[in-house]
């Protein structure tokens, strides 16, 4: 468990290494969800870490111990952005070595945290949401925590649902992009990852894209095994050969 500093907040979250000593490449962990729904797992942590990264996972501003309170990609955004930069300051982490990873609602804070530091290696989106308009739109079953949170509707307060979609700022993603959504995901449609995808194409960004017809939100144990070696090592072989 750290604490570090975002926004002038303690923020809390976790870290996590390989046993063996040695430099690493860094990977920011971006959870989804908000407050209790979505909490970073330490298995999952674990999971990423013995595929030889040293993890960070944010838990989000207000949560676990945390000052503030949470925003769902607004403010909390700068908890990102400074476990990218806590990252960058570990000795151990190799230099310019760091990729970022989102799922769910993590997916927009991943893309927002590309954007922000362009030297990225990779950004990884898996089962994520790409545009805020739509979430509202799909999950009536969210929309009154997000008039809470945002401030408004879609239409009463456009621009503070804009600012929270990526989709606007994809010009200045630099880093290779990686895409994974289950098709039947009902918690954010694959809509959000042919968007982000077709917006990315169109932009002439380099780009993949792993759709599973058979799958939900959540991928059964094994196959989510397997997709995390195989994502991993997609993320080393950008590091070594940009495109």
């Amino acid at each position: 468990m750290v604490t570090y500093y975002s926004g002038g907040l303690k923020v809390k979250g976790l870290l996590a290494e390989p046993q063996v000593e040695g430099n690493y490449d860094g990977f920011l962990y971006l959870r989804g969800g908000i407050k209790n729904v979505g909490q970073v797992r330490v298995g999952r942590i674990v999971q990423f870490a013995s595929e030889g990264f040293i993890v960070m996972a944010p838990f989000y501003r207000g949560n676990q111990g945390g000052e503030g309170n949470e925003d769902f990609a607004g403010d909390d955004r700068e908890d990102a952005f400074s476990a990218f930069c806590l990252l960058e300051q570990y000795a151990k982490v190799k230099k310019n070595r760091i990729h970022v990873f989102g799922f769910s609602r993590g997916g927009v804070m991943a893309l927002m945290a590309g954007v922000q530091f362009p030297h990225t290696c990779s950004v990884v989106s898996w089962g994520g949401v790409s545009d805020m308009f739509l979430t509202y739109e799909e999950r009536v079953d969210l929309r009154r925590m997000m008039k809470r949170v945002i401030g408004g509707t879609p239409s009463k307060v456009p621009e503070r649902y804009e600012w929270r979609t990526p989709l606007y700022e994809l010009e200045r993603l630099k880093a290779p992009l990686l895409i994974i959504h289950g098709e039947k995901d009902n918690n954010v449609s694959v809509e959000h990852s042919y968007r982000l995808e077709n917006r990315a194409k169109e932009l002439g960004k380099y780009v993949e894209s792993w759709y599973f017809p058979e799958f939900t939100h959540y991928f059964p144990p094994k196959e989510n095994r397997r997709l995390v070696e195989r994502l991993t090592c997609w993320m080393k072989q950008r590091a070594e050969n940009p495109e």
